[in-house]
């Protein structure tokens, strides 16, 4: 039988998309608790994979308290120390979860994909999915407690199985390992984020 870790790590695994990028009118960063996100946003801007650099959050369930303001201006300072201008960042601090982040009416122009393609359903618009280049043993940090991710990423496997009958997301498929990965983890009491 798998260990925590095999299991976190199948999890993980699943969560990455590994889509190849290129060229975007814009980098549409969806802000969190792991500012390593920030960066990759920042670095693709940097070597011109967007033409603008479009930090979405608030407070939301995970940061409320750990940050001294909304996620977006946090993740925008990041950018602007690693040189991004200002005159390319949008920025929209109110969103709390991930549909707000795309309803919010205060800009116009990398969420999980299926939200993406729930909310803008539009067959001309081409959606491109990218998250830090980490393998599973690097990604868990004093940030990001190990706890912390396998909560989340268990929590998040669910909402992929929820979310479309509330008609949030588009369906997804989920592989039966990964099921019964995230099935044992529950029973190991990983079961914080849950919806």
């Amino acid at each position: 039988m798998p260990d925590v870790q095999q299991d976190a790590e199948t999890l993980y695994e699943y969560h990455q998309l590994h889509t190849e990028i290129d060229k975007a009118d814009a980098i549409f960063c969806l802000c969190s608790l792991d500012t390593r996100v920030a960066e990759r946003a920042a670095q693709l801007f940097l070597d011109g994979y967007g033409d603008y650099l479009i930090f979405s959050g608030g407070s939301g369930k995970l940061t409320q308290g750990r940050f001294d303001k909304p996620e977006a201006e946090i993740f925008a300072d990041i950018a602007r120390r690693l040189g991004v201008p200002e005159t390319k960042l949008i920025i929209e601090p109110q969103s709390t979860n991930t549909g707000e982040n795309f309803k919010n009416p205060t800009w116009s122009a990398e969420v999980p994909f299926a939200t993406f393609k729930k909310q803008w359903p539009d067959p001309c618009t081409e959606i491109l999915v990218t998250s830090p280049r980490l393998t599973w043993d690097k990604y868990p940090n004093k940030d990001n407690p190990v706890d912390l991710v396998i909560n989340i990423a268990v929590g998040d496997l669910i909402r992929i199985r929820d979310y479309p009958a509330k008609g949030f997301q588009i369906p997804q498929d989920i592989p039966e390992n990964v099921w019964a990965a995230a099935q044992r983890l529950i029973q190991k009491g990983y079961n914080s984020h849950l919806p």
